[in-house]
């Protein structure tokens, strides 16, 4: 058997794989790895496509000529976040009739099935969406174009931030004199604040895991990364705590002394990091 992979001729021996489903199984392994994954399969000159379960019994002496495409996983995630863009737009756009249509139609790709499975909270949001619930398909689109964006160019994303990583980690410093001089709403902004971009640098993390950052040799303000994301989350648990005992001066404590220097040192690693990355996915 002769194997491909992205139309390269790869240097694979077969052993003890009787079937198909053993060669696919052992390269599936392999190439997870290095984050990819198979996303087409080829016998024969025959693309396999929805016959793909039905082929996993194929004996290899049957077989010729494997071809295997193979994606990165941010490659697939982009694909995926486009599809999801593409539809909130039509379904935007379409007479209320039509809507169940594209709803249904989404539900049923592949691109609905990657986010179930690996960014679940996007595809609950897109969920609620397409039953009329929780955000606006204009709303879900923006977010989803965000998302985009950071699978897209994370590089870009992150040093897009600097500015508003900044302001926000002062204004988190700045959140015990809010609270004593009585300006709720301007502090429970804060936090939102904090909290959403958090979630986009952890990430825009993800995203350089994906692609070999290791979280046992990456190094924030010398902590390595596991150790330091155990620390930070678990702050952030204090601070939930503090709130939900309504202890103010400890919510304070944290965000100033605590947070607030977590996150420009996380920002700081990232901003670093990126400079070696793979910048940018051709988004289609």
């Amino acid at each position: 058997m002769n194997i491909f992979i992205n139309g390269r001729p790869a240097d694979i021996t077969l052993d003890t794989e009787k079937n198909l489903g053993d060669v696919l199984s052992g390269i599936e392994q392999w190439i997870s790895l290095s984050g990819n994954r198979i996303r087409a399969i080829c016998v024969n000159g025959e693309d396999l496509g929805d016959t793909l379960s039905e082929a996993f019994k194929k004996d290899v002496r049957e077989i010729n000529k494997l071809d295997i495409g193979v994606s990165s996983w941010r490659e697939l995630a982009a694909e995926a976040l486009l599809d999801l863009y593409d539809t909130c737009i039509s379904y935007r756009d379409a007479d209320f009739g039509e809507r169940s249509g594209f709803a249904e139609a989404w539900e049923a790709s592949a691109a609905a099935r990657f986010l179930a499975s690996d960014i679940r909270d996007l595809y609950a949001l897109a969920g609620r969406t397409f039953l009329g619930e929780g955000l606006s398909a204009q709303d879900l689109a923006i977010l989803t174009e965000e998302r985009l964006g950071e699978f897209a160019d994370p590089c870009g994303e992150i040093n897009g931030a600097e500015t508003l990583v900044k302001a926000i980690a002062g204004r988190m410093e700045e959140l015990p004199l809010d609270i004593q001089t009585g300006k709720d709403a301007r502090a429970a902004e804060t936090i939102q604040h904090f909290s959403r971009i958090g979630e986009k640098l952890f990430r825009i993390f993800t995203i350089f895991k994906s692609e070999g950052l290791s979280s046992d040799s990456f190094v924030i303000e010398g902590v390595p990364a596991r150790l330091f994301m155990e620390e930070f989350n678990a702050v952030l648990g204090e601070l939930s705590a503090a709130y939900k005992n309504q202890d103010t001066i400890l919510v304070g404590d944290l965000a100033e002394y605590e947070l607030a220097p977590r996150l420009l040192n996380f920002f700081t690693a990232l901003k670093s990091f990126s400079g070696s990355a793979s910048p940018v996915v051709p988004i289609q």
